[in-house]
């Protein structure tokens, strides 16, 4: 697709069959396609349900309107957490957004598996496919409530953990620094200590570190590692020096880190690293594929739940017997304008009154208000760039 022409919105709208539903279809294709291909159009099938009283399509418009926004909220809410999981990277959430097997954007794709799916509900209007999506949606909805919070646990302690084995010399973790041998341990009277040294005042620790205190072991002191400012280095002095030795220190900017070697802690660091590192790979790979799974349940409930709308909307707004065509239009970018012209001349027939109120917001049975907009033809946005990361 050309990226500035298609827009990721697609219009749902449904006009009353004319002789026939496909002269409908027909009158609105040549209507938006003969000049400037305003939107590519497909025909949206959907099935004939038995209708009941008006009361009761106006009572299953309110629902239909509150599943909607819930429904829509959970595809959002999947596709958001596989963006946070795939950490951002566009190519990778795109890919993995996929709605049944093709493109999420491709909407168009689905409206054949409306009819199938159908088929599981009872074939009238009733309370049955309310209930088998919301269920359905809910469940996704709880479940990804715990499966985030259990892998944001671990993503969370293994980041603390990482940052511990990063940052200054002065708080990071050392077990991956120093060894054994880089201390004196276990005597009486001798103790290693080790020291942050600012990489401009190295020449000077080398000068002055055995004369900072009295017993400081000559040529006890090495490089044991370095950051882009400072060095980390060890020296060795009796016991009884080293409160005199850290407070001249102090005075070159010399920095004595307060550090115990403690052989079992610092493996018992490292094992903890690598076990959360490894479970976090384990839940990687089972998680994407969950959440490409239920991204693409959701994404299909929600289309089902548009189609649901379409149909009250229009026995609602064209009456009985039952006689629409409902169409999926994606605007072009450019001449939305425009497309939105076209059709108010196709359609403003449909309602006397329409000029009088198109800006309106308008207290009409069948209307969703909170969509705030109000046009003679029954008319639902599908706005999928709650489906693209930038």
């Amino acid at each position: 697709q050309d990226k500035d022409t298609k827009m990721t919105e697609f219009w749902l709208i449904s006009a009353p069959g004319e002789k026939t539903c496909q002269q409908t279809w027909e009158k609105l294709h040549a209507a938006t396609t003969k000049n400037n291909n305003l939107s590519t159009n497909s025909k949206f099938n959907i099935p004939d349900l038995k209708v009941g009283t008006l009361d009761v399509l106006v009572g299953l418009s309110d629902e239909l309107a509150k599943l909607d926004a819930f429904v829509e909220s959970v595809v959002k809410k999947v596709a958001q957490y596989m963006a946070d999981v795939l950490e951002d990277s566009k190519d990778k959430v795109q890919e993995n957004l996929l709605a049944n097997g093709g493109k999420a954007l491709t909407i168009i794709y689905l409206s054949f598996e409306i009819k199938k799916s159908f088929k599981n509900y009872s074939s009238s209007l009733d309370a049955v496919p309310f209930l088998f999506i919301f269920k359905g949606v809910n469940q996704i909805d709880n479940d990804l409530k715990a499966r985030a919070s259990a892998y944001n646990n671990l993503k969370g302690n293994l980041q603390n953990l990482e940052r511990k084995n990063a940052g200054s010399l002065l708080t990071r973790s050392l077990a991956d620094i120093v060894k054994k041998e880089d201390f004196v341990l276990d005597s009486e009277y001798l103790v290693t200590l080790l020291v942050i040294v600012p990489k401009l005042n190295y020449n000077d620790w080398v000068k002055q570190y055995e004369t900072l205190a009295e017993m400081v072991v000559p040529r006890s002191s090495n490089v044991l590692f370095e950051d882009q400012d400072s060095y980390l280095c060890n020296v060795t002095l009796f016991r009884k020096a080293v409160d005199d030795f850290k407070h001249k220190a102090r005075e070159y900017k010399f920095m004595v880190r307060d550090f115990q070697y403690n052989e079992e802690e610092m493996k018992a660091d490292k094992e903890e690293m690598n076990r959360l590192s490894t479970d976090k790979k384990k839940q990687f790979g089972p998680l994407v594929r969950w959440l490409k799974v239920n991204f693409s349940e959701a994404f299909i409930a929600w289309i089902h739940v548009k189609a649901l709308r379409v149909f009250v909307e229009s026995v609602l707004r064209y009456g009985l017997p039952v006689n629409f065509q409902a169409m999926l239009l994606q605007p072009n970018k450019k001449t939305m304008k425009k497309l939105r012209e076209v059709l108010y001349d196709l359609y403003k027939h449909l309602d006397s009154s329409a000029a009088a109120i198109i800006d309106a917001t308008v207290d009409i049975p069948g209307l969703n208000l909170s969509q705030q907009e109000y046009y003679p033809y029954v008319y639902y946005k599908i706005d999928c760039n709650l489906l693209e990361f930038k």
